[in-house]
């Protein structure tokens, strides 16, 4: 259980106490999902408070938290100092990184302890998966998969980008998303070579590269891929740069596994791409960690500096971008392990070209 794992962190450190105001912190812990509420967390008790529009479900919800209402008038923090005082809590651990400055200093106000910043606390735990939250992340996965498999049906000369972002969209609520990761990225033609880039009414046209960077959440938990396809017809130097790509994720993937760095895994794939002369046209790194969030611990980057931990996921998404022309960006999901990593991506990535 996330709580017992929490209890042995806090164990380890110089504080008593920990409280998690952040979303995703509070998701993590719990495995409840709320706008408002805070935990409590000490080696005597775990307590999670809400307000009464959550207060019912989540006591039906939540097993290893006692669930607690905040009613009218209340605050988070005389709760709380309840607590602290029945545990006679010196030190509590707030989470520096989500609370602004100016609530950090409110919280160390008003607690009857000490606070001190968490850092990277949860987010450290949260880097290695349970087997439950990677099949999760495989659900959403299968439904991004799925809509994909669909709207390359709807990929067509005289379709405009923005048609194709709510056909994916749609199709992944349809199978079973409760939202999107992010809103999808449908770039096509000289739009492709914005990596980010927001899709227009653009209409795809013959000739075109069409990159789709999309992903859904399943019960909280995050998928990521992009494709990129071809419609009607590919240059040489398209198939080329294609390629290229498809090769420096391949090298990047061959190259993960628990206890590399991030760095050595970026090092892998970008080689290849610079070995074709493309290594300025590859300007962001070649994965991030996804989980309950998108974007989270660890990185494969040139600043990936800490090594990978087994149970972590990470994208494999290097990609080349020449200015006005095109772009290719290729993305799955791994799985890291001791002895390497498992794709957990099932699309096949071959140049398609409808």
């Amino acid at each position: 259980m996330k709580r017992d794992d929490l209890r042995a962190f806090l164990a380890e450190k110089p504080y008593d106490a920990m409280v998690l105001t952040s979303e995703i912190s509070r998701r993590y812990a719990t495995g409840f999902h709320s706008t408002a509420g805070a935990v409590y967390l000490s080696a005597k008790q775990a307590v999670f408070f809400t307000d009464f529009r959550y207060a019912e479900a989540a006591r039906a919800a939540i097993s290893d938290f006692e669930v607690r209402e905040i009613k009218a008038g209340q605050s988070y923090s005389s709760l709380i100092n309840g607590l602290i005082e029945e545990d006679g809590a010196k030190k509590v651990a707030l989470e520096d990184k989500t609370l602004t400055y100016a609530e950090f200093m409110s919280w160390s106000t008003a607690l009857h302890a000490t606070a001190v910043r968490l850092e990277d606390g949860v987010e450290s735990l949260r880097m290695m998966k349970e087997d439950t939250e990677v099949e999760k992340i495989v659900a959403a996965q299968r439904i991004a998969e799925q809509a994909l498999e669909e709207v390359l049906n709807d990929i067509r000369i005289g379709v405009t980008e923005k048609e194709i972002a709510a056909r994916l969209t749609y199709l992944m609520l349809h199978y079973g998303a409760e939202n999107m990761s992010f809103d999808p990225i449908v770039v096509s033609g000289a739009n492709s070579s914005k990596p980010h880039g927001v899709p227009t009414e653009k209409t795809i046209e013959a000739g075109d590269f069409v990159t789709m960077d999309f992903g859904c959440i399943y019960d909280g938990y995050c998928s990521d891929m992009t494709r990129t396809v071809a419609v009607d017809h590919v240059t040489d130097e398209m198939r080329l740069v294609y390629d290229t790509v498809l090769n420096a994720q391949l090298a990047g993937i061959a190259c993960c596994k628990a206890g590399v760095s991030g760095r050595d895994v970026d090092a892998a794939g970008r080689r290849i791409i610079e070995q074709a002369g493309y290594g300025d046209a590859f300007g962001h790194g070649f994965g991030h960690g996804v989980g309950l969030e998108i974007h989270e611990a660890p990185t494969a980057s040139p600043r990936g500096d800490s090594l990978l931990p087994a149970g972590s996921i990470v994208t494999a998404e290097p990609g080349i971008y020449l200015p006005g022309r095109f772009g290719v960006r290729i993305e799955d999901m791994l799985y890291v392990i001791e002895d390497g990593c498992i794709d957990l991506t099932d699309a096949p990535k071959s140049l398609l070209i409808l």
